[in-house]
């Protein structure tokens, strides 16, 4: 339980083994409450800062001190959690520009709100020290959320990571014991997923009626990669506090199925039938539709505190054949994944790969064999440059969702420009920040 209290003494928010070490995760912001006089209501009604520290312009050459630079990021974070409080306050989502609260897609559609930005919230706002705002959403959650009543359409895949893996986070930080039974609920329902030929889940739910359906585009109603193999995670989690192993064993079985089946020289490809089994096309990606499955098998070799030695197989020879198959370097030394489709590498990278430089310097740190360790931390800081690229060759400072490499000196980026951040070097880190309070 979270003190209430603004007292100086720090919360411990929990004891994890983290690569052999023991971990003390604290809290270390100061539990003051902003100054009154920090926001202030503009002519258009919007919430602004006022703050020097805030609003002064970040160059590129501004040279912050890191608790600078942590004052700035959680002032932004309580700039957007106030904008949801006041235009979306139990919605799921508040749109910017119209400031009007958004529940339909993914979610569950109209009448169907589940407050998902404030479940996906919850521990951001602990480790953040937000405790006043982190109440205030517990207490809301606590009375208000009820999956059960759904009648729409959920996405499998967002609804695990953001409501059961907000829930479980929120127990992991906490100890709140209501989150297990909320927790319950969101994987109760995801449970019905699985209820297919092979066990391999679909990627929507109807809480309600328990219809579980595939989207039409993904390879004539293929299960996702990124998707299906996204759960574990969450699931196990949820088996080790509840005692319930139906969780671990719904994922289990997608886990062993992936082992078994053939792979294409090693490589994943993106689709999957739920009803044969099989691969319904030869499209390789770290990017979209494939990224998060690689993730999840080497975290979860460190969830089992480096026990599950199937996770840490299938993630090793996945990455080797992605590392002598799809990676490559430009004329102008850009390292880069590109994408393999039907035997032929597309020489582009999504944004969304960039997420494997965290997780190659992860795995540089896992492995045993020193000339491998870093020979894969050397990749991760290349690709982690390229990434840095995208974001300073933007006009914005904004990286672009996918970028393309024609051979010559540079990546051409295009489509549509994204507002989130991956591991990249500290300056890309400075320009995002300034395009964020730009645009």
């Amino acid at each position: 339980m979270l003190p209430a209290s603004n007292e100086e003494q720090l919360p411990l928010l929990g004891k994890k083994i983290l690569l052999g070490r023991e971990l003390s995760v604290r809290n270390e912001f100061e539990r003051q409450r902003l100054n009154k006089n920090e926001f202030i209501e503009n002519g258009s009604g919007d919430t602004t800062f006022i703050d020097d520290e805030v609003t002064k312009t970040i160059s590129n050459d501004t040279a912050l001190n890191d608790e600078e630079i942590r004052t700035f990021i959680r002032n932004m974070m309580l700039y957007a959690w106030n904008g949801y409080k006041r235009y979306a306050w139990g919605e799921n989502e508040v749109q910017p520009i119209s400031k009007k609260p958004h529940s339909q897609a993914i979610f569950g559609g109209v009448g169907s709100s589940l407050a998902a930005t404030m479940v996906d919230s919850l521990d951001t706002l602990v480790i953040m020290g937000l405790l006043d705002e982190y109440s205030e959403a517990r207490d809301y959650l606590k009375k208000n959320f009820d999956i059960s009543r759904v009648s729409g359409i959920l996405s499998v895949f967002e609804t695990n990571i953001r409501f059961l893996g907000g829930f479980l986070s929120a127990y992991a930080l906490t100890g709140e014991h209501f989150y297990i039974d909320k927790a319950k609920s969101v994987g109760d329902v995801l449970q019905k997923a699985f209820n297919t030929q092979t066990g391999i889940p679909k990627s929507s739910v109807n809480p309600a009626s328990g219809q579980i359906s595939n989207y039409g585009w993904a390879n004539g109603g293929s299960s996702i990669l990124a998707e299906f193999g996204s759960l574990h995670l969450e699931f196990v989690y949820l088996s080790e506090i509840t005692g319930d192993m139906i969780y671990r064993q719904k994922v289990q079985a997608v886990r062993d199925h992936l082992d078994r089946i053939e792979k294409i020289g090693g490589l994943y490809p993106n689709y999957l039938s739920p009803d044969s089994g099989l691969w319904t096309g030869m499209h390789v990606s770290l990017g979209a539709m494939g990224d998060s499955f690689y993730e999840y098998l080497i975290k979860s070799y460190i969830q089992s505190d480096k026990n599950d030695s199937q996770a840490w197989k299938m993630y090793s020879e996945a990455i080797d054949a992605i590392e002598q198959q799809m990676v490559r370097k430009s004329k102008g030394g850009l390292t880069y994944v590109a994408e393999w489709r039907n035997g032929i590498l597309e020489h582009k990278m999504g944004h969304l790969a960039c997420f494997c430089v965290g997780m190659f310097a992860l795995q540089s740190r896992l492995e045993s064999d020193y000339e491998k360790a870093k020979r894969m931390m050397t990749l991760a800081e290349e690709i982690g440059n390229t990434c840095h690229e995208s974001y300073i060759r933007s006009e914005t400072g904004i990286g672009p969702e996918m970028f393309y490499f024609n051979g010559e000196n540079e990546a051409k980026a295009t489509l549509v420009l994204l507002t989130f951040l991956s591991k990249q070097p500290l300056p890309a880190q400075y320009q995002y920040k300034q395009a964020v309070c730009v645009h």
